[in-house]
């Protein structure tokens, strides 16, 4: 980073500061991960010099030929690994995915049927100060208050009720595997759209340990980094039909250029998707987060629908006599990065929270297994046993600190030294 150093010393020490931040804690939040090195060098290349409005063999701009290959190499991807028939990779982020299904697909006021906040659907599934839930009428389902899971039966009798033009499955903070077969049955009976948003598990579904949703739901929406390991975005699947709608409210609709250097990020996020060894890796993200909710229940931690079948882990903290928010709080200090999250019928605010949400992708990718898991329970464990004595917490960082040097980052980069 010479260049960054001397043109602006300022940045340069805040991405010196972050890269020791991630190399030094332990990061467990289920949306964040770290890309490879490729990734990171695409998305620093010069392919962000270049405007390219439109889509390949299509552009506004001349000069396009080399980012049309990248851009056509990212579809290409999509499509074998998810056996997608549309795609657009132009997505600046889930959420404007997600905005550009809504407006290809519904007409402002039309009532959508989505998974309440709290429960774990996202800001995009129709909360009241989002897009989404501004623009259409929005009925929300949950889970059983006891089993913690969905109930289609429930499902589809709000479906019966409200006649949704629209069904969007998918989640946030959901930790249960989501049965699209049954969410498409109730789909055709009330004749909606339905709509899956698989940000969270798209890696999972790419290795094949989740179900795939793309052949029962007309639109599904992604974003490439969480367990895709890619650059900060997003992309659109649909079926063949939709393909036309959906190009043309990315752009000219909803976007102007699209960022060609995080696109050939993308495509190689996509292509490093497709190896053996990204399927063993997303098996241990799976196995990693089972033996993280074992090991916090051993602690008696509560684990929201007692346990998880993806890389997601939602605990409740009432009985512990946290706050999601002090607990984020407390294991910052010990190294731990968390989020504060909702937990289903939450009865504190969104600001609040009764829960912390926790993922094992990142945790992972740097090589953890199941014996580290436990390790990370019981540090933990004794943050919060310790919220009120700033000596121990300094001591579980240390501690936090002799597991992460085990695992540096980028371990390629030691080797070149």
């Amino acid at each position: 980073m010479e260049h960054i150093k001397k043109v602006d010393p300022e940045i340069y020490a805040a991405i010196k500061n972050e890269i020791k931040r991630q190399e030094d804690n332990l990061e467990l939040i289920a949306s964040e991960n770290f890309t490879s090195l490729a990734v990171l060098e695409a998305q620093g290349s010069v392919l962000t010099n270049k405007y390219a409005e439109g889509y390949p063999k299509a552009r506004w701009y001349g000069g396009c030929v080399n980012v049309d290959t990248a851009e056509a190499l990212a579809i290409a991807r999509v499509k074998k690994l998810f056996g997608a028939e549309h795609v657009n990779v132009q997505a600046h982020s889930g959420t404007q995915a997600n905005m550009a299904v809504y407006f290809a697909a519904l007409k402002f006021g039309d009532t959508i049927l989505a998974m309440d906040l709290a429960c774990g659907g996202h800001l995009t599934h129709g909360h009241p100060h989002n897009f989404s839930g501004m623009f259409y009428k929005v009925v929300t389902y949950g889970v059983d208050r006891k089993t913690e899971v969905l109930d289609y039966g429930k499902i589809l009798d709000l479906a019966k009720r409200h006649k949704p033009k629209l069904i969007l499955a998918g989640a946030s903070a959901y930790p249960r595997k989501i049965d699209f077969k049954q969410f498409r049955k109730i789909a055709d009976k009330v004749g909606a759209y339905l709509f899956v948003d698989m940000a969270h598990i798209a890696g999972l579904v790419a290795a094949g340990i989740h179900p795939s949703p793309v052949s029962y739901a007309e639109f599904v929406t992604s974003t490439t980094h969480k367990t895709l390991c890619g650059p900060r975005g997003g992309f659109i699947i649909c079926k063949k039909e939709f393909g036309k709608k959906i190009d043309a409210q990315i752009f000219p609709g909803i976007q102007g250029g699209p960022l060609m250097h995080v696109i050939a990020a993308k495509a190689i996020a996509f292509r490093q998707a497709m190896s053996p060894r990204f399927r063993v890796y997303q098996r241990q993200v799976v196995r990693n987060a089972r033996e993280l909710a074992k090991a916090l229940a051993k602690k008696d931690f509560r684990i929201v629908s007692g346990g998880t079948d993806t890389h997601l882990i939602l605990v409740d903290l009432t009985e512990k006599g946290l706050t999601g928010r002090d607990a984020s709080d407390i294991l910052e200090q010990a190294g731990i990065t968390v989020n504060k999250n909702l937990i289903p019928f939450d009865k504190k605010s969104a600001s609040t929270t009764s829960g912390i949400r926790l993922g094992t992708a990142a945790v992972s990718t740097r090589g953890m297994q199941e014996f580290h898991m436990r390790q990370i329970a019981q540090f933990i464990h004794e943050a919060c046993e310790a919220s009120d004595d700033p000596g121990k917490l300094k001591e579980i960082k240390e501690k936090v600190l002799s597991l992460t040097q085990k695992f540096p980052l980028y371990p390629e980069l030691l080797k070149d030294k």
